[in-house]
């Protein structure tokens, strides 16, 4: 048990019954929703937990065969509920976590009540009518820019992906994050993320599931959204007046409100 509490720096915290589970995107950690986890602390046993290779995780547990695809992310969120003895948890997801979190819920369903999903998408790329966001092209020289120069793909990406340019601290904040997570690892974990395809496994979801979009967002349009929620059996979506890609950090009063809503 300490080895994958460890492994994932577990954090659990607050008084409630329910569980909670915060699951961050690419380039962040845990850190990222600490606007929004005050909120719930009161009512709700918080899990907070970093992937490998981010915040303080256990480095020296990346295994590049298991981290392959994101069902080896997966099952760390299953063997975290299993360790912590889990059911019936809120589980609340940014960007690549909701998929990761949709994969864990269609293994093992009972671990979760619902799912919230915080600018999702399942596909990136454009394919034969899906509106990914980009070509396989702009794709492919994304992930050669962050390969010869990872920081300063950090720095000029973190902006575009938050959006909010009349707030430059918030791109900056998600710069440094980037910067502060391991450079091999991310670049695995982008080539991942960007390259992943869980259309096919929507379908598969039984569990309730909710889909907060931006109105704008230069990583999922809101196409994206429209396509999981019809593809998803009980999934419903909420277009946000947020924009950008991470509106838990630029707009955390709206994330909270629509949270408060599903949940109840």
């Amino acid at each position: 048990m300490q080895d994958i509490l460890r492994r994932n720096n577990v954090k659990v915290i607050g008084h409630g019954k329910p569980f909670m589970i915060f699951a961050h995107g690419f380039g962040c950690d845990q850190n990222t929703w600490r606007h929004i986890v005050p909120a719930f602390e009161k009512d709700y046993t918080i899990v907070l937990f970093d992937y490998v290779g981010a915040g303080n995780s256990d480095l020296t547990a990346y295994d590049e065969m298991r981290y392959s695809n994101l069902n080896g992310y997966a099952e760390d969120v299953l063997e975290i509920c299993r360790e912590l003895k889990i059911n019936d948890a809120i589980f609340v997801g940014h960007s690549v976590s909701s998929m990761i979190g949709t994969l864990a819920a269609i293994a093992e369903p009972t671990f979760f009540s619902k799912l919230l999903f915080v600018s999702p998408s399942p596909c990136y790329k454009n394919d034969n009518g899906y509106s990914g966001g980009m070509e396989s092209n702009d794709l492919e020289d994304l992930l050669e820019v962050m390969d010869s120069n990872y920081l300063g793909w950090s720095q000029s990406m973190a902006s575009v992906v938050m959006g909010n340019a009349d707030k430059p601290e918030l791109g900056q904040a998600l710069a440094n994050s980037f910067c502060s997570t391991d450079p091999e690892i991310a670049k695995q974990f982008a080539r991942v993320t960007f390259m992943s395809d869980t259309r096919s496994q929507l379908q598969n979801l039984t569990v309730e599931s909710r889909t907060l979009q931006c109105v704008e967002d230069p990583l999922a349009p809101t196409e994206v959204g429209a396509y999981i929620q019809e593809h998803t059996p009980e999934n419903s979506m909420v277009i946000l007046s947020a924009t950008g890609h991470c509106p838990h950090l630029s707009s955390p009063m709206e994330i909270i409100k629509q949270l408060e809503v599903f949940l109840n």
